[in-house]
């Protein structure tokens, strides 16, 4: 049985109706909010998750969309409408959702644990008190998404907890999760910890090992890393780029900087992205610019990162300008 629709969400058409007798700027935050209360609505009707995040983002109504879910999980008992409400809140990325995830992070429903976790790794939640517990969830899905929120967290004390849950852990997958989830809380005392990992029977274990340990700048971590961007074979030469994801530029920038010189452009253009998301501001430039002057394939491998990067046409323009090749 689906939940009773709550009359807010039934008169949000009168909205509109009601904000016209104010100022222009009162209409128009009126009609957001009548639209989001509508985009709700479709969710509890069964409609797409996605598409309702991108339109409640579109809106930026996403702190009153947040406290209207919050209200409306009280009451839901279909399963399918509150695992979809609460996907839609874990990707709304607002603060405002944070109080509800924390909640459903012990709610009985092990995919809606799974959904507050994602959400409150994407919010860098310090509430690190509901997420530990997960990580001896019965559900892999949620011991996976609870490291990834634990390391997003960038809280020290996270760090011998996850290690003695990777100990622990039997799915490959969730332990390599939780080894890289280390190198984010930044607590470079699990260095030696992490280091026995490297010498694992499993591929992925000794990955994840070598990606934590370069998130915590260690020099066996970037060692294990140049081996493979040493490789003559381009696909683990990708391999060995991909552990520098995360990692700060300051530490990046010896490995990655004489990558943007080299024939792969592809991986030129990744190393460029890492870069300006580890700090480096003049990688975008650098990119933008690269594409501007690349033709043909070499041209798409710019343009992936910057689509990665979501740069606004606006922004785009300005660097061309600044850089004199366009108006």
């Amino acid at each position: 049985m689906r939940p009773p629709v709550r009359p807010a969400l039934l008169l949000a058409l009168l909205f509109p109706l009601l904000a016209l007798s104010g100022p222009a700027s009162t209409a128009k935050r009126g009609e957001r909010r009548a639209e989001t209360e509508q985009v709700l609505h479709g969710v509890l009707q069964g409609g797409p998750v996605p598409a309702a995040i991108s339109r409640l983002r579109f809106l930026r109504e996403e702190s009153y969309a947040a406290e209207e879910i919050g209200l409306v999980m009280r009451k839901a008992l279909d399963e399918r409408v509150r695992r979809n409400l609460t996907a839609v809140l874990a990707g709304l990325e607002t603060r405002s959702a944070e109080p509800t995830l924390a909640r459903l992070a012990s709610d009985d429903d092990s995919a809606v644990r799974m959904y507050a976790a994602q959400g409150l790794a994407r919010l860098k939640s310090r509430n690190t008190g509901v997420l530990l517990p997960l990580l001896q969830d019965k559900s892999s899905g949620v011991r996976k998404e609870a490291a990834r929120a634990l390391g997003a967290s960038r809280n020290a004390r996270m760090g011998p907890p996850l290690v003695k849950a990777a100990k622990a852990e039997q799915e490959l997958e969730v332990r390599a999760a939780m080894l890289a989830a280390v190198g984010d809380t930044g607590d470079s005392k699990q260095v030696p910890a992490l280091k026995t990992f490297l010498a694992s029977d499993s591929e992925s274990t000794r990955f994840a090992a070598a990606r934590g340990l370069c998130r915590l700048g260690s020099q066996d971590g970037f060692a294990f890393a140049g081996k493979l961007l040493g490789s003559q074979d381009r696909f683990v030469r990708r391999q060995g780029l991909e552990l520098y994801e995360g990692v700060s530029a300051k530490k990046a920038a010896p490995s990655l900087k004489p990558l943007l010189e080299d024939k792969d452009r592809t991986l030129a253009a990744t190393a460029a992205r890492i870069l300006y998301q580890g700090g480096e501001a003049a990688m975008l430039d650098w990119l933008v610019l690269a594409s501007w002057n690349a033709k043909g394939e070499e041209k798409l491998a710019y343009e992936k990162e910057l689509e990665t990067l979501q740069l606004q046409d606006d922004r785009r323009k300005v660097i061309l300008r600044k850089a004199g090749v366009a108006k």
